[in-house]
């Protein structure tokens, strides 16, 4: 199993400050991902990658590995996760390291576990695909969405679905965003985390939780107490 697990930490959240490491349920958020990565049991190198000194310190105590910080190019607003992985990558090369498969894990992922990582391998490796994504499934029926004209009154973007009943419409997801596993070979080529053979792996609401606001914090800190039995 000759795969890397990258997580993409940089130092300059600014809608949640210093969020990657801001304590969640008793450790720093960035220890979750490390933890899951793992415990999956099923990388050869799991590493941080940031701009960020302090990041770098906390991902190395919690047992990641942080060889080389990223560049400046790569570590401001408008830095692609592509990018990134393609830098990662590059400067492993540098070292004679290369690697068959890499999964892109994001830093603020307390929900995600070893577990699920090594499901989501095992789908990726027989499938063939090139790539996986998680997926979850939109929990009403998006062919019936809503939208505000210009006279400022409500009408249905796709009409022709308004009396459709919900069982009857085909079922539609939505990215996760939680990680995304990818063949290197390919992922060199194409410069894509979705190339055109990707395969999907589902989770449930549960299981899942955009935390980009206090707000979004605050939910799944909830969440996490529930699911937890704290």
């Amino acid at each position: 199993m000759n795969n890397i697990a990258i997580i993409t930490a940089r130092g300059g959240s600014k809608r949640i400050p210093r969020k990657n490491i801001k304590i969640f349920s008793g450790k720093p958020m960035i220890a979750y991902a490390i933890q899951a990565a793992l415990d999956s049991d099923i990388f050869e190198e799991v590493m941080v990658s940031t701009d960020d000194e302090e990041i770098s310190s906390i991902a190395q105590k919690y047992g990641a590995s942080v060889p080389f910080l990223r560049s400046k190019k790569n570590s401001d607003d408008m830095a692609l996760t592509k990018d990134v992985i393609l830098e990662v990558l590059a400067e492993y090369k540098k070292r004679n390291i290369e690697f068959e498969n890499f999964c892109c894990i994001y830093p603020c992922v307390p929900f995600l576990t070893g577990t699920i990582l090594k499901d989501a391998y095992t789908k990726f490796v027989a499938s063939g695909a090139e790539a996986l994504m998680p997926v979850v499934r939109f929990s009403y029926p998006i062919q019936r969405a809503l939208k505000i004209n210009s006279d400022e009154y409500i009408e249905y973007r796709e009409p022709e679905f308004s009396q459709a009943r919900s069982q009857d419409l085909e079922p539609m997801y939505h990215d996760v965003g939680m990680f995304y596993f990818g063949n290197v070979d390919s992922f060199l080529e194409n410069k894509t985390l979705v190339p055109s053979k990707t395969t999907f792996y589902t989770m449930n609401e549960l299981q899942i939780q955009d935390i980009d606001t206090l707000d979004d914090w605050k939910m799944a800190e909830l969440k996490y107490r529930v699911l937890n039995n704290e």
